[in-house]
């Protein structure tokens, strides 16, 4: 669990920086860095779909992830922790819930990625942290950024951080016989995805509950077996 605390600790220094310095920053400006982050996370998902082979297993995990995350209203119970959050700390002048819009969107991105699965698995299996040192030094950076556009709700995905790696890093003991290099490259497909959606989001092209869409990533674990 080393390399996850190491990351949890870089998420809430980088994001504590950001509110420090949120304030000086004119809007206009967090705005245009906001559309620059949005922009990069579109490329880091294009790049990332690219490993995938197996085009079947991504559309049958994202149909049944869906299905799955509306059934259990993933999106609607995160974003309404998020909003009992911001009425007891703050709103800002529209009172639309920021907290939780910054914790989604973080969490997002800081767990669906290549790095967070491949990198939590070496660490379970090899105990090799290698991979989530690396992450968590660029996981520094970018929560530094979003911090300044997004508040508080960056440093809450800490602990969605904790709890997904950790989860992998804990599992791979166990199912890391069925985690082949296939399996990975369709796990990290599917994220990529959802990653380019979140993206799209940002830019505010789109409105997707892309929570609800989390069990997809972990669908082609079943589906590898039979597709």
């Amino acid at each position: 669990m080393l390399g996850t605390l190491v990351n949890i600790v870089t998420v809430i220094v980088g994001s504590g920086l950001g509110l420090l310095l949120r304030k000086g920053i004119p809007q206009r400006l967090t705005d245009s860095v906001m559309k620059a982050v949005a922009l990069c996370v579109i490329y880091i998902g294009i790049d990332g779909c690219l490993v995938g082979n197996k085009t079947l297993v991504a559309i049958v995990s994202l149909a049944l992830g869906a299905l799955i995350g509306e059934l259990l209203r993933l999106d609607d119970r995160i974003n309404s922790l998020g909003e009992k959050i911001e009425k007891k700390v703050s709103k800002n002048n529209s009172g639309e819930s920021t907290i939780a819009k910054g914790f989604v969107t973080a969490s997002l991105l800081f767990c669906v990625g290549a790095m967070a699965i491949v990198g939590s698995l070496e660490s379970g299996i090899n105990g090799n942290h290698e991979i989530l040192f690396s992450k968590s030094l660029l996981d520094l950076i970018t929560s530094f950024i979003l911090a300044t556009t997004l508040g508080i709700g960056v440093m809450f995905s800490a602990a969605f951080v904790f709890v997904y790696q950790g989860a992998i890093t804990v599992l791979a003991q166990f199912v890391g016989a069925y985690l082949n290099s296939v399996v990975i490259a369709e796990m990290t497909c599917v994220g990529s995805i959802l990653i380019i959606a979140l993206g799209l989001n940002m830019l505010g092209v789109t409105k997707l509950k892309i929570m609800n869409y989390i069990p997809s990533i972990f669908l082609p674990i079943l589906l590898c077996l039979f597709m």
